[in-house]
């Protein structure tokens, strides 16, 4: 008892309470990227503007789960489950599109992302450098790759494609790091949902990338 308080006091991980937290959060990675599955096979036949306003909604959910964190873990978990099921039919038009015309597509894309995922996620974990300042750079990396995609809608410009995907995946590698360094330094066991949620957006965002 005392040992934990003054691992508490100190800021250093209790052992037991970070394996917790690792396995709830990867039970819930699993069950989101089940209905992430689900929507993506239930959306087959949608449109493109369905499948828009279904990112948007997942988005508004997102934002929810923040709010939410504060006063009910169920409500959160609930809002998780809602956000993979809405990323699934809003990605589900491009699924079908690529499966349509070559399904290996689907497979490469999704093997690099797993092995994507599985590197980066187990070097973050095992690395004992502090990776804030990493995901701080990487937050507004993000925010200027987002602002040159809208750019590029309207402006073409050679190899510009290339350059967004691998910056894409660099900014991803580094949100990935700093999200398994912290199921290794968090004890907060109500943060499972909301790193589940931060895990799956970087999968979702990884795999299209990864496949171009």
């Amino acid at each position: 008892m005392t040992q934990t308080l003054s691992d508490q006091q100190t800021g250093t991980p209790v052992p037991g309470q970070a394996h917790a937290l690792f396995s709830q959060t990867m039970g819930y990675v699993a069950v989101t990227a089940g209905l992430f599955a689900l929507g993506a096979w239930a959306g087959r036949n949608l449109t493109g503007g369905v499948g828009i306003i279904a990112f948007i909604a997942a988005f508004a959910v997102l934002i929810g789960m923040r709010f939410a964190t504060r006063r009910s873990t169920e409500l959160t978990v609930a809002l998780l489950a809602a956000f993979g099921l809405l990323i699934g039919l809003a990605v589900a038009p491009t699924v079908a599109y690529y499966g349509s015309m070559d399904p290996r597509v689907l497979w490469q894309a999704g093997g690099a992302t797993a092995l994507f995922i599985a590197g980066f996620g187990a070097a973050g974990y095992a690395t004992r450098r502090d990776l804030t300042a990493v995901a701080r750079v990487c937050f507004w990396a993000l925010l200027a790759l987002i602002v040159v995609g809208i750019v590029l809608i309207f402006v073409h410009i050679p190899g510009a494609d290339l350059a967004y995907s691998i910056l894409g995946l660099v900014i991803f590698a580094g949100f990935t790091m700093f999200d398994f360094q912290r199921l290794r330094t968090n004890t907060d066991i109500t943060a499972a949902p909301l790193l589940a949620a931060s895990m799956q957006c970087g999968v979702r965002t990884v795999r299209p990338v990864s496949g171009r």
